[in-house]
């Protein structure tokens, strides 16, 4: 694999931009062989092509505009486009010139692509397409061609969105009388729920912002591998190296592949599952430490070593590492929120709550503090009464009804904290 930076727009010759392509790799565990190799530092190789094109009559220069190309091409009525206007002129270069390939006027040109198959343009649709822009600088075009040949690039993998560009690389290809072409391969464009192709302003495309969310880089990789392809035994769910066995480039599906949050939570979910619990806890520090991650405590109300406790717990019910939080805050806050609807169903509609409160209020003062004997005096409770006790203490206690086994986590509280929640649940009835 050859890491090429194509950036022969100097508009786009920005470390950010390189960033974006470099990083995601480094942390997706995606190495590559060679590079990385710049374009823009292959400039000459590039100018010597275009001259040579021009020197061979397969590329001229061409002092139009576009928007005065389509007025010419308005009068003659023509659909409006570059219609080969300065073929012929003899048109010196100079400063507000671009060179313009010579397309045939006839003949067609083949592309084999591996999931496509046999794609066919005619080269009387084809215009006469820009390969020095009029600056000066070659076209990513022309810098393809040359760079692919001097790189003795096999493959070339792609969006389908770039298939129309093909047969100008390869017309490019031919007329320069380089070596063996690389084989196409044209992948399936990724699309959204409503099957419309994923966009930056309307759709969350950053992998880094994926990755920063708490996807984990293995099941990142997994879900992308499945985007167009699906291995022969159905199973999803596999180590990479098990995927790369499994993967042929022909299988996959030349349809749009819909890129299905849901389906990555439940493949990130299972990644998550299968670490190693002290793995786990090092990996969700920076969710639980309220630095870059808003939190609802401080920092300095963390306690490490009570999410370590539980951390075991939490493992198994989050999908993704940014859901962390929602299953520990009330173990470090001063006062918890209560859950509009867990308040309402548990104890405005609850039987006799406010006698389950106090009975567990008064056990609580001189109980054992341990799991174990909470969960005791709360069964008890509720067995004098004849009545639910334990979803009641957990509303006051964590403010909801759902979440984690909570007695060995309460029992990390302090006394007076508990205490304090469940007077204040009694208060408000």
């Amino acid at each position: 694999m050859i890491l090429r930076i194509e950036d022969t727009d100097a508009a786009l010759r920005k470390p950010e931009f390189i960033d974006a392509i470099v990083k995601p790799l480094q942390t997706l565990g995606i190495t590559w062989d060679e590079g990385p190799y710049y374009q823009s530092q292959r400039k000459q190789f590039h100018v010597e092509a275009v001259e040579q094109l021009v020197e061979n009559g397969h590329a001229y220069f061409c002092n139009l505009t576009r928007d005065e190309a389509d007025a010419l091409a308005a009068e003659a009525g023509l659909p409006a486009g570059y219609h080969g206007w300065s073929r012929d002129k003899g048109i010196e270069d100079g400063p507000d010139c671009v060179v313009r390939f010579r397309t045939p006027d006839e003949g067609e040109v083949v592309i084999n692509d591996l999931i496509r198959g046999e794609v066919r343009f005619q080269c009387s649709e084809l215009e006469d397409f820009v390969i020095r822009r009029s600056d000066g600088s070659p076209t990513f075009l022309v810098a393809n061609a040359v760079d692919d040949a001097d790189m003795s690039i096999t493959h070339v993998i792609r969006g389908e969105d770039l298939l129309n560009t093909t047969p100008k690389v390869m017309l490019l290809w031919e007329a320069l009388d380089l070596d063996d072409k690389p084989e196409y391969a044209h992948l399936p464009l990724l699309v959204n729920e409503q099957r419309k192709k994923l966009s930056k302003r309307r759709d969350d495309v950053s992998l880094m912002d994926f990755l920063a969310q708490g996807y984990l880089p293995q099941a990142m990789v997994n879900h992308l591998a499945l985007l167009g392809w699906g291995p022969p035994d159905e199973k999803e769910i596999r180590p990479i190296e098990e995927i790369i066995e499994l993967f042929k480039l022909e299988n996959v599906n030349k349809g749009s592949a819909f890129f299905d949050t849901v389906k990555l939570d439940h493949i990130n979910g299972e990644y998550i599952r299968a670490l190693p619990v002290d793995d786990f806890v090092s990996m969700a520090e920076p969710f639980v430490y309220a630095v870059d991650t808003e939190v609802p405590w401080e920092r300095e109300q963390y306690r490490p070593e009570v999410f370590a406790f539980i951390a075991h717990e939490v493992q198994q019910r989050v999908n993704v590492m940014r859901e962390i939080p929602n299953f520990i805050d009330w173990l470090f806050v001063d006062e918890v929120s209560y859950n509009e609807r867990a308040w309402k169903k548990a104890m405005e509609k609850g039987k006799q709550v406010p006698e389950i409160l106090d009975g567990i209020i008064e056990r609580f003062t001189d109980v054992d503090w341990t799991a174990e004997a909470l969960n005791g005096a709360v069964s008890a409770v509720g067995d004098e009464l004849g009545a639910r006790s334990q979803v009641p203490a957990r509303v006051a206690i964590t403010g909801t009804n759902a979440g984690i086994p909570m007695w060995d986590a309460v029992s990390m509280l302090d006394r007076d904290v508990v205490l304090r929640r469940l007077r204040k649940a009694r208060s408000l009835l």
